[in-house]
């Protein structure tokens, strides 16, 4: 499977905080019934062994749908689950290095926070790139929010598609039009919402109004 811009559409990532009661599997179904383009499954305090078997359970629901399903930061469950890809940051493995253990068949996206970082990985072989935090954002309290003429700028530095990522909600994506970005990837705007097929099905039609 190869990245084409419409999977970045709407890059839905998971994020269990928000569970209240559901399941994650359930979550993302709704997300999938609303029109996610993509979904990152990201998992920091699971197990291997219960990560792999998430990864098994969501990646067949995403399947089902026929949207690509990418796993964050972690070589062996991608593998063994059979995603369609990877997702890693500039703190994990260099993208060069993850192409050579999973071939030319998966997707690699890298994350980017530089015009430079993002030459680099489109260098090593990323097939997208993951641009921000774009707003603040309470996922990751370590980042700096990323301008909008330093996204423009990445987007115009490289021929592969890019995502913009962080504090990303309904009311302000649409600032994000003429950046140059494929899509957005959303965590709490989609799995913190009461009704997340709902925000989904939102979210999509604001990104493609954004994307034009």
């Amino acid at each position: 499977m190869r990245c084409g811009k419409s999977m970045l559409q709407l890059y839905a990532v998971t994020d269990r905080t928000w569970l209240g009661g559901r399941t994650l599997y359930e979550q993302v179904e709704e997300a999938l019934q609303g029109g996610a383009t993509c979904v990152q499954l990201r998992e920091k305090q699971l197990s291997e062994e219960a990560f792999l078997s998430e990864a098994i359970s969501i990646g067949q629901l995403c399947r089902r749908y026929r949207v690509p399903f990418i796993i964050n930061d972690n070589l062996k469950v991608a593998q063994a689950c059979g995603a369609d890809g990877i997702h890693v940051g500039q703190d994990d493995m260099r993208v060069d290095e993850v192409r050579r253990c999973l071939g030319d068949g998966m997707i690699i996206g890298a994350t980017a926070h530089t015009v430079a970082e993002a030459v680099e990985a489109e260098r090593r072989g990323a097939d997208y790139l993951g641009a921000g935090a774009v707003f603040p954002t309470g996922t990751k309290t370590n980042t700096v929010a990323l301008s909008y003429e330093t996204l423009k700028e990445i987007c115009a530095a490289v021929q592969i598609p890019v995502v913009a990522i962080g504090g990303i909600t309904q009311s302000n994506l649409m600032t994000l039009t003429g950046s140059g970005v494929s899509g957005v990837a959303v965590v709490s705007a989609v799995f913190a919402a009461e009704n997340v097929r709902a925000a989904s099905v939102r979210l999509l039609e604001l990104s493609r109004r954004m994307t034009g």
